[in-house]
């Protein structure tokens, strides 16, 4: 991505050239809505921004892993996917009319809950080990799309095909986790 680019959706300044890329001045409720949808922006990285965009999720894995008592961290987990899945389901039909994509690279909130999602249906919640193991998994997995991902993916339009191939690829990360940990490998 170019640095116009990025400074079109952080910038209202014009420049005196009328043909840069810029976007013209954004309303606060648009600027919120760019933040959130990319994650404070890491979805704009020019290099995989769907594995940057995942980084908040085990970030906020680790918070609540960190405050809550184990009887409550599933609930947490449900709770935070809940909510940012809210969240991209009333932001997806502006996320995809900005970016005009069927399913924008910058809008990255479906990656978080995809990464929530592992330490979710995993169930076992060693930190260190779910999140780095079940962010590998998770980005590989998401990255190759295994059927029925791949199929959601290409079929299953707004906000349920975007959020729901992540959730898929996460299930099979969890299932990678589970024989991993049932092998001793992990």
């Amino acid at each position: 991505m170019s640095k116009t680019s990025w400074i079109s959706t952080t910038s209202n300044h014009k420049n005196g050239n009328e043909n840069c890329n810029e976007k013209p001045h954004l309303h606060f409720k648009e600027r919120v809505k760019i933040i959130a949808g990319s994650a404070c922006y890491l979805g704009y990285l020019p290099l995989m921004p769907g594995t940057f965009g995942a980084l908040p999720g085990i970030l906020l894995y680790y918070i609540l892993w960190k405050f809550l008592p184990p009887e409550f961290l599933w609930m947490g987990l449900f709770v935070s996917v809940f909510l940012i899945a809210l969240l991209n389901y009333y932001l997806t039909p502006w996320a995809t009319k900005y970016w005009k994509s069927k399913d924008p690279s910058q809008f990255i909130l479906d990656e978080i809950i995809g990464f929530l999602c592992v330490p979710l249906f995993y169930g076992t919640h060693d930190f260190a080990t779910t999140a780095l193991w079940g962010f590998i998994l998770f980005r590989v997995l998401d990255v190759i799309k295994i059927f029925p991902a791949s199929y959601v993916d290409k079929n299953v339009p707004g906000s349920t095909g975007i959020i729901f191939d992540d959730v898929i690829s996460a299930g099979y990360a969890a299932l990678c986790l589970a024989l991993l940990d049932y092998f001793q490998f992990i």
